[in-house]
């Protein structure tokens, strides 16, 4: 391959090589001919005597281009776009030519196909379509636009820019997962991500989803990450079921289409990237300092048993200059937030080279991307590469080959337990601050390791370690090599008529993890298994997908009629293997890896592997009819197999149908033509199927264990799981209203609809059966679900002048979601009581969305033991039959705790005395009601630049369980310096109830942690200079970019914590809810960045 391309460089080098004695510069631009809108993405070309191109490049965002031509006295200038007939102009004296194309006739395989605002929407499918004849409910974003964001995950930085999509990053640390909702959940099990298509081929080989790497966040391995950003020319996302019934089976949470650059005809053009990113965490939550920690304890013990704090036992506390190794050890005040922050940086590098005549374009990029996170211990390195070729072997054969490679490496802290109830941040807002960093021996000299005793006041690891001692010596790191050749073989059978494709797509995805936890990360005494853990995982995934389309158009002179069909015939067959391996007590610290030989023999060993194998097979036949470019029609049949479900329902069939009707044609509309350009009203219906998850794979099959017992010295097997041949598949009925306006030339464009998706048989894959079947659960269909809202995009030019141009883009999205039908088996709640601090409470029940949560209502702290008094609903008070006051109670029999003055004081619904269940009400909901965003953008002299964007979600509930631990006042842990403000004596009067050590219900799953996290984010400010040509010519250079961006620079809320954009997306708990655990947030980000070409 590298042979191949140094052979086309020199090539294309030769061909374009010229004296340099004529050449200048012809400016200009490519306009449709009818409507004189301008072709964004069309080809403009050189061409000498003998029709060879010369030279080329692409029209931007505007239609506008600038061309160095080698000979204008004798070359000419062609313009070319697809569905339009070329035009060829000769050049003579003129530096500025303006090229109208007429539409109507397909252009030919040399046709440069970009998707773009005001060209051609691709669905994926192979079948493109103009953007004022789509009929589906879609929307695109260009590469240009993100490009001066930080993120190396493409994904991320569509937060907020289109309607209906709604992102969330699950931490702020390096290459961290994330989460993608296209129009509101689409499962209450499993992933809701959508499908994501690269360059036509579905992009989606993955380990099965019930395998554990070893972070407990569920985001394994971002799948985006494995493409650069620079390599990307724009993206597509279907939202409607008619545009994802396309994709079938895999579609039925939306789709992505992602295309990347391709090569442009003309000579040898080289492109640098380079972007420099300095973060910075915002600010944590203030804690106490060592000495007010050391008053809070003492307090706390006091309350809950009248005694004070034994120091002699609690040295911690005894702050005795006696006692050198405790005094000096425990009287400090150290910040753990501050220790395990540090000042965050990365650097993208991107090198890429394109180029071409009229046989052959290329376009090969390579990228070096490496990130320092805000935490201590986190980051990530990537390398990519990418080549793409076309190469016309005839006027009928064309042959299009994709290579992508990406190298990925990421380190993270360690994660005890694997839950993120321990992870590193936790751990830190609650380290006691009187506790020193770095240890002192016993005459109070300071050494140089960091301070890990075995075990302290707060108890041992894992609930409790130094952090920085973690994050510096234990180590946890996962990487990945993925490898996607793609070939496509094209043919016109019919010239311009009749046309297939060929596709094949290798996938190979090796991911793997290793972590380990040394004794000096813990202070554990070597004897103990915990000591020198060795993990491993590794998973290797492997894929084979094939596409075989036939595109007919009829070749005719009558513009009136416009047809075209297609017929896809798509296979799958993905096979992965994974496995863990755990090792303890490996003889030395150096032995990191879990194979070595060296291991003790009271050493905690465990294996685990899984394995999985699906085959799918689709076929697709899609049509679209138009006429008299006023009304069109769309019309779709797929039809899907797939091996994880039984002979009765193997096979699913999803129609769709769409339309659009141009009102704008009509006859009583042209006297308006004047200011509105387009007016259009759409239609769609279709039906989307999903599979069972690739935890479900095997559910057709009777499947046998192992006993791990034995009888008479003979180990048997047992049936492990039911076999399931009634599954039927999950399926989405989508219905999608919409109208499209654009005013004023193109500088006013309204989109807007209105949408009904039900998800019919719902997948859980865990319901509840009788233990006499011989299983506990099984995956089942359980009910049906609504999403339904309305969406609208507005992009506006209200303003724009020979110098001046300032565009206003503003979108939004509301949402709906409402359970309708849930199966009488289905566990309706998570817990059966609350009884215990902490906990909330989820329901399943119909006419009520998913997501919502309940739990008591918070009314503050009974100040004195008066107002402990139960009361009736007229406020009378409560007594017993011999006339005796009764007070408040808690879960009266059950537990029976009277609550006391400086209690949390909650709402008695029911008035009878007891807060139990029966006084539980609903407190929330996660999922935001409205998404969006927008932005303002200032352009001087298409020289000067200043872009700024926000995005925002509103009306939406989430917990805060950092707030919860950090104001508990319930154990030995640190608390943040809103409990200052605690009650200490009968009056005080405040919403902190005491501090009570082990006792109490003072943080109940109340209102008093649910948090409405609304909020709107100044996500980036960027201001960007273009140089002039004249300046670069003496350098060689073609074009240079500088520009310098700000992200998160602020975010307006009334939330609490470090970072309201917490969402339950991507959680596999159809219980689960939104909670703020403390993670690394996002970070305030100032890039440099610089863009050249030669």
């Amino acid at each position: 391959m590298f042979v191949l391309f140094t052979m086309m460089v020199c090539a294309s080098a030769q061909l374009f090589a010229q004296d340099g004695t004529k050449r200048t510069i012809v400016r200009g631009r490519v306009m449709d001919a009818k409507t004189h809108l301008p072709l964004s993405g069309a080809t403009v070309t050189e061409i000498d005597q003998d029709d060879r191109t010369v030279n080329g490049t692409a029209t931007d965002i505007d239609g506008n281009f600038a061309l160095r031509v080698n000979d204008p006295e004798k070359n000419r200038i062609s313009g070319a776009f697809i569905n339009y007939k070329p035009t060829v102009r000769k050049i003579n004296d003129s530096t500025n030519i303006t090229l109208y194309l007429v539409g109507g006739e397909a252009g030919s395989l040399t046709d440069v196909a970009v998707t773009a605002y005001n060209d051609a929407v691709d669905n994926g499918t192979g079948m493109k379509t103009r953007e004022r004849d789509n009929t589906l409910a879609t929307a695109s974003i260009q590469q240009k636009e993100i490009e001066n964001l930080s993120s190396p995950n493409i994904a991320a930085a569509l937060e907020g820019r289109l309607p209906g999509v709604n992102v969330s990053v699950t931490t702020g640390d390096p290459g961290a997962g994330l989460s993608i909702q296209i129009r509101g959940t689409a499962t209450i099990n499993g992933s809701g991500n959508p499908l994501i298509v690269v360059d036509g081929m579905p992009y989606s080989t993955t380990i099965p989803e019930d395998f554990n790497f070893g972070t407990a966040d569920a985001e394994g391995y971002a799948q985006l990450l494995n493409i650069a950003p620079s390599d990307i020319q724009d993206i597509t996302v279907l939202k409607d079921a008619a545009a994802t019934a396309l994709w079938g089976s895999q579609a039925a949470n939306g789709v992505l289409v992602i295309n990347t650059k391709r090569g442009k005809t003309g000579k040898p053009a080289i492109s640098y990237s380079f972007r420099g990113t300095f973060s910075k965490q915002p600010k944590s939550i203030p804690l106490l300092s060592g000495n007010q920690y050391a008053t809070l304890i003492p307090e706390e013990v006091a309350n809950a048993g009248g005694n004070p704090l034994d120091i002699s036992a609690n040295k911690e506390f005894s702050f005795d200059p006696l006692d050198p190794y405790y005094y000096y050890n425990y009287s400090n005040n150290t910040n753990w937030i501050d220790a395990i922050t540090q000042a965050g940086y990365s650097q993208d590098h991107s090198v890429s080279m394109t180029g071409g005549g009229e046989k052959a374009k290329y376009y090969a990029s390579v990228g070096y991307f490496h990130q320092d996170g805000t935490t201590i211990g986190t980051g990530l390195d990537r390398i990519t590469a990418k080549v793409n070729l076309d190469y016309n072997v005839s006027q009928r054969i064309r042959i299009r080959t994709n290579f992508t490679y990406a190298h990925l490496n990421r380190q993270l802290n360690f994660l005890p337990n694997n839950s993120n109830s321990y992870n590193i941040r936790s751990i830190a807002y609650n380290k006691m601050p009187n506790m020193s960093l770095f240890e002192y021996d016993i005459y109070g000299n300071r050494s140089p390791n960091y301070f890990t005793p075995i075990s302290n006041i707060q108890g041992q690891y894992p609930a409790t370690y130094n952090p920085v001692a973690l994050a510096e010596n234990a180590s946890s790191v996962q990487n990945g090599d993925r490898i996607t050749p793609q070939f496509q073989l094209q043919y016109q059978v019919v010239p311009k008529a009749l046309i297939a494709t060929f596709d094949v797509q290798f996938d190979i995805n090796n991911s793997g993890s290793h972590s380990f936890l040394p004794q000096n990360a813990t202070g554990r005494p070597l004897s103990e298994s915990i000591v020198n853990q060795a993990k491993a995982s590794d998973g290797d995934a492997y894929s084979v997908t094939t596409k075989t389309n036939f595109i007919y158009t009829p070749l005719s002179n009558d513009h009136n009629h416009q047809f075209q069909t297609l017929l896809s015939l798509q296979t799958n067959d993905s096979k992965s293997n994974a496995y863990n391996v755990l090792t303890t007590n490996t003889a030395s610290s150096e032995f990191e890896y879990p194979f070595n030989g060296s291991i003790a023999t009271n050493s905690a060993g465990v294996l685990t592997s899984t394995t999985s194998e699906v085959r799918s097979v689709g076929t697709l036949l899609q049509a679209q009819y138009g006429w008299m470019d006023k009304y069109i029609l769309n019309a779709g049949i797929r039809m899907d197999a797939n091996s994880r479900f039984g002979p009765n329902n193997r096979y699913g069939f999803f129609p769709s149908v769409s339309a659009r009707w141009r009102l704008s044609g009509e006859n009583f509309m042209k006297k308006y033509k004047n200011f509105i350009d387009d007016l259009s009203f759409r239609a769609s219906y279709g039906h989307a199927g999903s599979a069972p998850p690739n935890k479900s794979i095997w559910q057709y099959y009777n499947t046998y264990s192992p006993y791990s017992y034995s009888y008479l010295g003979e180990s048997g097997v047992y049936s492990s799981n039911i076999e399931l041949s009634n599954l039927k598949w999950q399926t989405l009925v989508g219905t999608n209203i919409g109208f499209n306006l654009w005013m004023f030339k193109n500088r006013v464009r309204l989109d807007f609809e209105v949408y009904r998706n039900r998800i019919k048989d719902m997948f859980y894959d865990a319901l509840t059966i009788p233990s006499y079947t011989g299983s506990s659960t099984i995956p089942a269909n359980v009910g049906n679900m609504d999403n339904q809202g309305w969406e609208a995009l507005i992009n506006t030019i209200p303003f724009q002048s020979k110098n001046w141009k300032i565009g206003f883009d503003l979108n939004f999205a509301q949402n709906e979601n409402i359970i309708r039908s849930i199966s009488e088996f289905y566990p309706r709640t998570n817990v059966t009581s609350l009884n215990t601090n902490g906990k909330y409470k989820t329901y399943l029940q119909e006419n009520n969305p998913f997501g919502s949560f309940y739990g008591f209502k918070y009314l503050g702290v009974y100040s004195t033991k008066d107002e402990t008094i139960a009361r009736d609903a007229n406020g009378n008070k409560i007594t017993d039959p011999f006339g005796n006051e009764l007070y408040m109670r808690f879960q009266y029999p059950a537990v029976d705790y009277t609550f006391q003055a400086g209690d949390a004081k909650y709402a008695d619904i029911n008035h009878d005395g007891n807060i139990d269940d029966k006084d539980v009400v609903y407190l929330g909901n996660g999922l935001p009601k409205i998404t969006g965003g927008f932005g303002l953008n200032v352009t001087f002299k298409n020289r000067l630049k200043l872009i700024t964007f926000f995005d925002y979600k509103l009306d939406y509930d989430i917990v805060n369980a950092a707030d919860m631990a950090t104001t508990n006042m319930y154990s030995f842990d640190n608390q943040s310096t809103a409990v200052l403000s605690r009650w200490r004596n009968p009056g005080d009067v405040t919403n902190m109830p005491r501090a009570l050590y082990r006792k109490g219900y003072n943080w109940l799953g109340s209102s008093r942690y649910v948090q409405n996290a609304s909020y709107v984010r100044l996500q980036a400010v960027t201001l960007r200079y273009t140089f002039q040509p004249k300046l670069l010519d003496k350098m060689k250079i073609r074009s240079a970019a500088f520009y310098v961006t700000v992200e998160n620079l602020y975010t307006f809320t009334k939330y609490r914590g470090q970072n309201p954009d917490v969402s339950i997306i991507g959680n596999n708990s159809p219980f689960a809810y939104p909670v703020d655990n403390a993670l690394t947030p996002p970070s305030r980000n100032v890039l440099i960045g610089l863009n050249l070409s030669f």
